[in-house]
């Protein structure tokens, strides 16, 4: 079974090609590399001793979709592609709603076309608003987003269950991610963020190896155990079995679906920067910043659907994220650009 993968280059996109390789699914690539690097298609096929097609193709270009999808026969799609930074979405609405909506509507229609009707998407747990108390579960009324990035993954995710009521032939499974973090346990693959990184591990590996001269932490006045923000950190490697599992769904299933995919703990930002100096041995000097606005102070999941329905539960620890982390940064100060 062929499946395609839109953003198959990116952080998670990658990890998730090396597990669906690994559980012995064909896959096709595409990527337009805006915010990833063709180096790491190369270290995916390094990792699983296996080759896979890759084209180099936008997904509002409909004609090239219609071309991939003509000669590749995929018979369910993993959908990655998207802009994804909260800050550059407030400053470049226009474009997020270009690229992450709009392409999407391009590639369910090309889906139709050529009678290919599963899709795995990759939502947020942004979609949940400032409005609803952790643990978060997904009966909880979604919306209230505060950045066009988490208003793009709403607006999908709508357009996707509306698609499912229309077509009843449609399976989509709509994953919530929470915070993902760590890196493959190889060290070959791992995040790497254009520029200055939006999230927080990419900033503390940055500093640790000496990119950056110290971390910013937004807050130290929330109702929280030590002041800082709280999320839900969770593996990637964890996160891109998960779509495994959610893809295995999805063909013997029609209807829309929506899953959190999350450890159900939440870690404050100063747990994890000491989390990674236990494990890496690197000092990470910080400061305290103000507060960003829309940020929350506690964010965390209820992930027992995913449990209940899939079977996937997240296994790593935050010693195995910040380890993980720190392997990946150390092997490849500069990224793949090394």
């Amino acid at each position: 079974m062929s499946i395609l993968i839109t953003g198959g280059a990116g952080y998670i996109g990658a990890h998730t090609c090396v597990e669906l390789l690994n559980a012995g699914y064909e896959i096709v690539v595409i990527d337009n590399f805006y915010n990833s690097q063709k180096e790491s298609l190369t270290r995916v096929s390094e990792i699983t001793g296996k080759s896979f097609p890759f084209y180099m193709c936008d997904i509002r270009d409909r004609a090239g979709l219609e071309k991939i999808f003509k000669n590749e026969k995929p018979e369910a799609v993993i959908h990655f592609a998207g802009l994804k930074a909260v800050g550059e979405s407030c400053r470049l609405p226009l474009e997020y709603y270009d690229n992450n909506v709009s392409g999407t509507l391009t590639l369910c229609e090309v889906m139709q076309q050529f009678g290919c009707k599963n899709l795995v998407f990759s939502s947020s747990a942004t979609v949940y608003g400032e409005n609803n108390i952790s643990p978060l579960k997904e009966t909880m009324p979604a919306g209230g987003t505060t950045n066009p990035y988490g208003t793009t993954k709403y607006m999908i995710e709508i357009i996707l269950q509306d698609l499912c009521k229309a077509d009843k032939d449609f399976s989509v499974c709509l994953l919530r991610y929470f915070n993902p973090i760590g890196a493959h346990e190889s060290g070959r693959i791992g995040e790497n963020p254009n520029g200055i990184p939006n999230n927080l591990m990419p900033y503390i590996t940055q500093v640790a190896i000496g990119r950056r001269e110290k971390l910013s932490v937004f807050g130290n006045d929330y109702d929280t155990h030590d002041g800082t923000g709280v999320r839900d950190y969770i593996h990637v490697v964890d996160l891109a079995k998960g779509h495994v599992k959610a893809l295995d769904y999805c063909i013997k299933n029609t209807g829309a679906e929506i899953f959190n995919l999350g450890t159900g703990t939440g870690y404050s930002v100063l747990d994890v920067v000491n989390a990674f100096k236990k494990a890496s041995g690197a000092d990470v000097p910080y400061e305290i910043a103000p507060r960003r606005p829309g940020d929350i102070a506690t964010c965390y999941s209820d992930p027992t659907k995913a449990a209940l329905i899939l079977g996937w539960y997240a296994e790593k620890s935050l010693e195995d994220m910040c380890r993980d982390s720190w392997r990946w940064q150390s092997k490849n100060p500069n990224g793949y650009g090394e």
